[in-house]
Order: structure tokens, then sequence, then C-alpha cells
């Protein structure tokens, strides 16, 4: 029984760590994987398996080592959710890289996102210039959000009542 104990510790340690390490170098590696960053995932998971079940290879150690995984990502996402403050600890917070078609660099340097990575993400998001975006946000998730002029404008115009727009 310490045996499977000892697996929970350390599956739940090898956890805690990740996390740590993902929120220190950076979300952005998480939403837009590279064929280096998978790579990296995938090293790194081989990497700390041992680190969490040792030597046991059984399966009921697999399913301690995962049944642990799964209770303290529980346990934390009901901390995030009753703490506020903790999430944004975890999570950070959103980040504007463009506001009024123009690029914040202390943000795009912060978050270590190349102005030729933020142009490709632009252009996926529909947008041929930076100068037609509105805004673009560094979510919380790693995902970029773009808002552009002319989805802007559609949205607004949507939104106006049909009697004000006859009035104009």
């Amino acid at each position: 029984m310490l045996k499977y104990l000892y697996i929970a510790f350390c599956s739940i340690s090898v956890y805690i760590f990740i996390i740590i390490a993902i929120r220190l170098f950076g979300k952005k590696d998480i939403s837009q994987l590279s064929i280096t960053d998978l790579v990296f995932v995938l090293l790194l998971s081989n990497s700390v398996q041992n680190a969490m079940v040792g030597s046991d290879s059984s399966l009921f150690g697999g399913l301690v080592s995962a049944t642990s995984l799964f209770a303290v990502n529980f346990v934390i996402k009901l901390i995030v959710y009753r703490f506020p403050k903790i999430e944004h600890l975890l999570e950070g917070e959103p980040l504007i890289l463009v506001y009024r078609g123009k690029i914040n660099e202390k943000n795009l340097a912060k978050v270590k996102i190349t102005k030729e990575e933020l142009l490709e993400t632009v252009r996926e998001h529909g947008v041929a210039l930076l100068e037609d975006v509105e805004l673009a946000v560094l979510e919380m998730d790693g995902n970029v959000s773009i808002i552009s002029k002319k989805s802007e404008s559609e949205y607004v115009k949507k939104k106006i009542p049909p009697r004000i727009k006859k009035r104009e």
C-alpha cells in the first residue's frame, strides 16, 4: 500500500512541477504547437513517466498514477473556480498584442511572439492587413483572438434596430 501512496505522491509532484514550468516558460507553447513543441511535449511525458511510477509498470500502478492526476486536476479546478486570484496566478491574464492596427511591442516581447508569428495569426483569422485589426488579444488559454475593423462594423450594424437605421 505504501508503494502506491508513493506513486500517487510522485505523480502529483510531477503534475504540479509541469504546471509551474509551463507557467514560467509561457502559454504560447501550449495552444500553438509547432513540430518542435510537439516533440518536446512527447519527450517530456516520456521523461517524467518513470518519476511517477518508478519501476512499477503494473496496471494497478498506472491506474494509481492516472487517478492521482485526475484527482489533483479536479482539486485545482475547484480551487481556481472558488478563488479567482489563484486563477490569475496560474493562468495569467489576457494581453493586448494589437490595438487599432498598432502592435504593442512590449507585450509581444513579454510573451516572446515574433512579428511574423503575429502576422501569420492575423492572416489565419482572415484579416489581410495589420491596419485592419481593431484588437488582437493573447487569451489566457494561449489562443489569439482577433477583432477586425470590418467585423466590428458588421457587428454594430446588426445590433442597431432597423427603425434607427431608416432615419439616417
